[in-house]
């Protein structure tokens, strides 16, 4: 295949061919007394030992409550030591651990929750301005959650309703024990044990369905490449709800007898820079506004950050300024970049710790081990190496589908196992890729992937909008933030604030538009297809934005 754009990771390291509670339990036996995790908003310190009896101990908890294998349970709640305890004891007792995203509104948890069936709910009572139990007891209370049987609330406090976490384990009797020692032979690593959902094109989030043998392996590889050690400690300030927290942080921790570190329930520079210092991390994760928000914070020169060497920078595009800054000023002469997508565990390209600035700052790396990629013209022919085309990847991470969505799986997952992520992209002759574009409209606002069509449907609900197109554009803190152009009603007025009002609650902050312009109508072509690359050229001129160079 010289010349051709495709690639495949050939590796002298075997995959992982075990679940994820087998592995869990052999790293727990093997180093019983190294610390496991460290939540420093918890004052939490728990050793492999320490940690495994309280998945344990949640795990047989769940079995009491009649929960069976293959039966989903979400997790609603910020970075803390009980997410992590529930993600292991539904890998242990073979239940679906279904992500819930913090930031969501009433809608989204309603839509998520019912899509995937989940008869429990692990949920933190609030975080900043999300009241999660009130939104769940709205919901079920209107009788909007027919198939959730149990909520279970983080923290000692009992609550109408629900039952406390510490309850759920201390609940389970010798039977329910022996029980869950009964399912883990019977569990296999291609048995689905996590769903997260990724913004959907067409309105509605889609669940990616992943197996023991896709996180576990990935979370491995991604360890592996970053050179991560047993004993090291990995600073995590990235959601757990999300892969690069849960799979690319937990798991690869967990398969490298590494420490877990969780600086505060959500990011706060302040507490990243506290916790790598106190507690001599050597890795340090995150997306490019965090290391941009930790560089500026006014007290950075006031941490000792000598004990960090490597980590990964992903979620969108890496500014090559910053990337100097995290390398010289952060003493992170090994950091990584690395690229994915949820639906592919989630990466597939990662740039190596002992690559030259020119490939970690200009490209996302080689190809992962063990996967393979092409990249193809609109026809489906591999082009040549140089030649931009659509990334489609191949292997063990690739998801097994969108549950209970076989149309949209079909449109992403073709007969021959091949994922088509939708981003246009180019290999050079080392097999390095660059990511050059997205052929579907995908923003990515501050490592957060967001469709505009999602928010176009929402915000069509407005009895004043007649028409909506939402596009991204540049953005010097988030790579790219939200803009929305509108055709109201004939003789309707609306305010940009209205509209924000409108959203504020229903979805995600994140999603909703920085920038509102009202139009009589948008540029298209001749066949009246919607130019989106010109709306985004005009807001440039417009709002005299400055476009970032990236990797």
């Amino acid at each position: 295949m010289a010349g051709l754009s495709y690639v495949h990771g050939a590796s002298s390291k075997p995959l992982i061919g075990k679940t994820i509670g087998a592995l869990f339990d052999e790293t727990c036996a093997a180093n019983p007394d190294r610390l496991a995790l460290i939540v420093r908003h918890q004052d939490v310190r728990w050793t492999y030992a320490e940690l495994k009896a309280r998945v344990d101990a949640f795990a047989a908890g769940l079995i009491a409550l009649g929960l069976n294998p293959g039966d989903r349970v979400g997790v609603w709640a910020p970075n803390c030591a009980e997410w992590t305890i529930t993600q292991f004891a539904t890998a242990r007792a073979g239940l679906v651990l279904v992500n819930i995203n913090p930031a969501y509104r009433l809608s989204e948890a309603e839509y998520a929750l019912n899509k995937v069936g989940c008869r429990a709910l692990v949920t933190a009572v609030r975080h900043k301005t999300s009241e999660y139990l009130a939104m769940v007891r709205e919901l079920r209370d209107a009788g909007r959650l027919p198939l959730l049987e149990t909520v279970i609330t983080i923290g000692d406090d009992p609550h109408r309703g629900c039952l406390s976490f510490p309850h759920v384990s201390n609940t389970a009797d010798r039977a329910d024990r022996a029980r869950l020692e009964e399912i883990g032979p019977t569990l296999q690593f291609d048995d689905p044990i996590n769903i997260q959902f990724t913004s959907g094109t067409t309105g509605f989030p889609k669940g990616a369905t992943l197996s023991h043998h896709n996180i576990l392996n990935n979370g491995f590889f991604v360890a592996e490449a970053i050179w991560l050690q047993a004993g090291d400690k990995l600073c995590i300030p990235v959601p757990l709800y999300h892969c690069f927290g849960m799979v690319m942080g937990n798991l690869g921790c967990v398969t490298h007898a590494a420490t877990m570190v969780y600086p505060a329930e959500a990011f706060e520079p302040l507490a990243v820079l506290e916790a790598v210092a106190a507690e001599q991390c050597q890795a340090l994760y995150g997306v490019p506004t965090m290391f941009i928000a930790m560089l500026g914070h006014p007290d950075f020169a006031a941490f000792d950050l000598s004990s960090l060497r490597t980590g990964i920078m992903a979620g969108s595009p890496c500014p090559i300024e910053v990337m100097r800054q995290v390398i010289d000023r952060m003493h992170m002469p090994e950091v990584t970049i690395a690229y994915g997508m949820t639906e592919t565990s989630p990466v597939s390209f990662q740039s190596g710790c002992d690559d030259s600035l020119e490939v970690r700052v200009g490209t996302v790396g080689r190809i992962q081990p063990h996967l393979e990629v092409k990249i193809v013209d609109a026809e489906g022919r591999i082009v040549p190496r140089g030649e931009p085309g659509e990334l489609c990847t191949r292997g063990y991470s690739v998801m097994l589908g969108y549950w209970g969505d076989p149309e949209r799986t079909a449109e992403a997952l073709d007969v021959a196992g091949w994922m088509h992520t939708g981003d246009l992209a180019t290999l050079d002759d080392d097999g390095c890729c660059n990511i050059v574009g997205r052929i579907k409209d995908m923003v990515i606002r501050g490592g957060e992937n967001v469709y505009p069509r999602e928010i176009e449907e929402f915000l069509y609900r407005h009895p004043a909008i007649q028409d909506v197109q939402v596009i991204g554009v540049p953005d010097a803190k988030y790579g790219e933030e939200l803009c929305a152009w509108i055709v109201l009603k004939p003789g309707e007025r609306l305010s940009d604030d209205a509209v924000r009002d409108f959203c504020r609650g229903q979805i995600a902050h994140y999603k909703i538009p920085r920038h509102i312009k009202f139009v009589e109508g948008f540029p298209t072509t001749v066949t009246g297809k919607v130019q989106k690359f010109a709306m985004r050229e005009a807001m440039i001129a417009e709002l005299d934005l400055v476009l970032e160079k990236t990797a």
